[in-house]
């Protein structure tokens, strides 16, 4: 008997789904918004400067950027049921470091270990493809990927609740309570995947794409700290590039590769990575500076403007099911257009209308619901493009590029909105805050972000996936069995 037909025998199909979205959905707050309500206020806690709180923010980016990829091709080899429980563990250790901390160093440490647990949501939807029957798969990647809402918007409230009635630390004792249960939940639900890809652990892969992604993301995140022309910024951009590159000539000549180039430069695999990348620059874009307009514009609390974006996430939830038939109907590419369209109209809703908090909401809604179709249907179209031995690699990468766009999108929105600022006199004294243009600017940069995204998907080949993930028309690209 199989597995998946094991599976459905238990009836537990809709538990594993449950279990492994409730992990990912811990692993979206604690790695992204659990400081949002605190990251002005860390240098005071620290007592440290500014610049030296941010390695804060900066060393969970490092990490997971690292974790991604790595952490997909070691499922592979050794088990996705595996890789996700050192990654709760990582949480879970992280996490409790984080609230034993008064200092800087420990605080980073902390994050750091934090930062890993992002590859739960690609492995976990991997390990799906593996244990659940064909007809279940489309819905349980919907499903997985409301998680990021979830885990996102729906966290947000709390996050800023829990600093205004308790100490900092608490957001970090609740985070280790969370780890703790989604690492009991996994441990005792979820059941192993059969699958292993064969190969052996490339160590020099993993240290050369490090280097590489470290140097570029800190270029990214720090370059306007730095100076963009300052010597520190160019070094190390220079060292990155050079390092990637090498590392990529190495890559392709191994028998046993950290990241399959082949098959990541396969047309399907290649866009939709690059498509990935803007909605990852769009979904970052609204959740981060949608609370912030509404507090400066709209004198909205942190907490206050938290609940107002809340609903985003129920919204990704809601539409799990229905981006499923969405696939099933028309295809994960015109699917994943149609996603990206919506999540485009968010932005332009805000646009017209950004004078009270119900329309940034609604703004914030629709982007997260086209994310919530995207999502399913950027997933389904990278598992029917690559063999069933390197599913939870594919997604590892798809979710770095995602990951790249979140970071390129932080940067370019604090510069955005650091260059054009005015001063309000209030009850505390004067403060500087960013203009209404400016707001107005970095919602129109993420608009034209997922227009060139629908742009990019006309150039996605059509698919067919012999998994599960329906298709558009037939395609040459095999699904299984491919030679590397």
């Amino acid at each position: 008997m199989t597995v998946a037909a094991e599976v459905e025998r238990r009836a537990r199909p809709g538990l594993m789904v449950a279990v492994l979205c409730s992990a990912g959905a811990v692993s979206s707050y604690s790695q992204s918004v659990i400081l949002l309500p605190i990251v002005g206020r860390l240098d005071e806690y620290l007592d440290t400067s500014a610049d030296n709180a941010a390695w804060v923010i900066t060393a969970t980016l490092l990490v997971a950027a690292v974790a991604l990829p790595t952490g997909g091709r070691l499922a592979d080899l050794f088990g996705k049921r595996r890789v996700i429980l050192v990654a709760l563990g990582s949480l879970l250790l992280g996490s409790v470091i984080a609230a034993l901390s008064d200092s800087l160093a420990p605080l980073v440490v902390g994050r750091a270990l934090q930062g890993v647990t992002l590859v739960v949501i690609p492995v976990g939807v991997s390990l799906l493809r593996d244990l659940l029957p064909p007809e279940r798969v489309p819905g349980a990647i919907a499903t997985m990927g409301a998680a990021l809402g979830l885990g996102g918007a729906v966290g947000l409230p709390p996050a800023a609740w829990i600093p205004q009635q308790f100490d900092w630390h608490m957001l970090f004792w609740v985070s280790s309570v969370l780890a703790a249960l989604a690492l009991l939940a996994v441990l005792t639900q979820i059941p192993e995947s059969p699958r292993r890809s064969p190969g052996t652990v490339d160590v020099v892969g993993i240290i050369g794409l490090a280097i590489g992604l470290v140097c570029l993301l800190l270029v990214i995140s720090k370059g306007r700290v730095w100076g963009w022309g300052d010597p520190e910024t160019i070094v190390t951009g220079v060292v990155g590039a050079v390092t990637l590159i090498a590392w990529a000539a190495y890559e392709l000549r191994r028998a046993s590769p950290l990241v399959n180039l082949r098959l990541a430069a396969r047309p399907t695999v290649l866009v939709t990575n690059l498509v990935s990348v803007l909605i990852g620059f769009t979904l970052l874009g609204m959740l981060l500076v949608s609370p912030w307009l509404m507090q400066v514009e709209m004198d909205q609390t942190v907490l206050s403007s938290g609940l107002w974006v809340a609903p985003a996430g129920f919204a990704m939830l809601v539409m799990s099911p229905f981006s499923a038939r969405l696939v099933t109907a028309f295809g994960a590419r015109s699917t994943l257009r149609g996603g990206t369209a919506v999540m485009g109209l968010g932005y332009l809703f805000v646009i017209v209308w950004m004078d009270s908090p119900w329309q940034v909401m609604v703004g914030v809604t629709i982007t997260f619901a086209g994310l919530g179709v995207a999502y399913a249907a950027m997933v389904g179209l990278i598992m029917a493009s690559v063999p069933l031995g390197e599913t939870a690699a594919a997604n590892g990468l798809n979710s770095l590029m995602r990951s790249i766009g979140t970071s390129t999108a932080s940067a370019v929105i604090i510069a955005v909105l650091a260059a054009s600022t005015v001063t309000l006199t209030t009850d505390g004294g004067m403060r500087t805050v960013p203009s209404r243009s400016a707001f107005e600017l970095v919602y129109v940069i993420g608009a034209i972000a997922a227009v060139v995204g629908v742009a990019l998907i006309t150039a996605i080949p059509r698919v067919s996936s012999a998994s599960g993930d329906p298709s558009e028309e037939s395609s040459p690209t095999p699904t299984s069995g491919s030679r590397r």
